[in-house]
């Protein structure tokens, strides 16, 4: 067989145009080992391997894909395909030693440096892959995604000053990517920035999410702006279904609580919502005891939360 028809084949392969493929598929492997005098390249080696990994054969694949990367001018490819294989079957730990593998030979690889990256996070192993995506974004600056990454996996490590500064490089995604604005927002809030207050309010106004509403209330209330959080809350409320989990109906309700008994301590309507939020479901016994630290509670107030807390607690008894 001429070199010639195995570019015939391998093109069959990778286009897959014909209906006959998984019969090529099935006797190319004879025709390499039955056709005497011929030896097949490493690039044919990897073409095959190619096929089979885009069937999703990819025990086959790894197979011929191994041969391949034993030639110098396929290894790189071949490695970094092989760490593929392995995270599409969840060998994370497999396919982040293929990837490295070629960042030893070759630091600045970026499509290796970002599958390295990725898969050190599904490895829990976060320092790692910030290493990685901070090379990234020193190789490729204008990238807005790999920013992101970055900027996700240093919220994940809870270095929120870091995951703000980086996201504050990217500043079109700010203005267009939801995605990038919610986690600017996030590491503002997890600071007490009174810039997420903005940040929060610009997100809502291109679309309403419960959510993000739900976060913004929190803000507003820890910079001690009380009517404009108690008005995100009861809107958070309306948004939200009583199947929710994040946030739960339940914890929406006792935020109104305490920002009604906070503004008003003499009025009932704090309690009445506080007994909403444990029809719902709300049980945090501790934030219901604070309450009774709030400074201004009326005496009749300050024994309506007592009663409900011992209630609380019979009836977990």
């Amino acid at each position: 067989m001429k070199s010639g028809q195995w570019r015939v084949i391998n093109n069959i392969y990778m286009n897959k145009i014909f209906a006959s493929l998984f019969f090529f598929i099935s006797v190319i492997p004879v025709f390499l080992v039955g056709c005497a005098g011929m030896a097949a390249s490493a690039e044919e080696y990897y073409s095959i391997g190619m096929a089979y990994f885009d069937i999703g054969k990819y025990e086959d694949a790894e197979k011929w894909l191994n041969r391949a990367s034993q030639a110098d001018r396929t290894m790189t490819a071949s490695v970094y395909n092989l760490g593929r294989l392995a995270f599409e079957r969840q060998r994370y730990n497999e396919a982040v030693t293929h990837f490295e593998s070629i960042l030893q030979r070759d630091q600045d690889n970026v499509l290796a440096l970002k599958a390295a990256a990725y898969t050190r996070i599904k490895t829990g192993d976060l320092d790692i892959a910030s290493r990685h995506y901070s090379r990234l974004i020193t190789l490729v600056p204008e990238s807005s995604d790999d920013g992101y990454n970055h900027a996700l996996v240093l919220y994940a490590m809870e270095r929120y000053s870091e995951a703000e500064e980086v996201l504050n490089r990217y500043p079109f995604a700010l203005l267009e990517n939801t995605n990038v604005m919610l986690l600017h927002a996030r590491s503002q809030k997890a600071q007490n920035k009174i810039e997420a207050i903005d940040s929060y309010s610009n997100i809502l106004s291109i679309s309403s999410d419960p959510k993000v509403r739900y976060e913004y209330a929190q803000i507003l209330e820890y910079h001690e702006i009380y009517a404009r959080s108690l008005e995100e809350y009861r809107q958070a409320l309306l948004q939200t279904s009583a199947s929710s989990s994040d946030p739960a109906r339940s914890s929406i309700r006792f935020a109104i609580a305490k920002i009604l008994l906070i503004a008003d301590g003499e009025n009932s309507e704090g309690v009445t919502e506080l007994e909403n939020a444990l029809r719902d479901g709300f049980n945090n016994i501790s934030l219901i005891e604070e309450l009774l630290d709030i400074d201004g509670i009326s005496a009749e107030n300050i024994n309506s939360i007592r009663n409900i807390i011992n209630n609380f607690q019979e009836a977990e008894e």
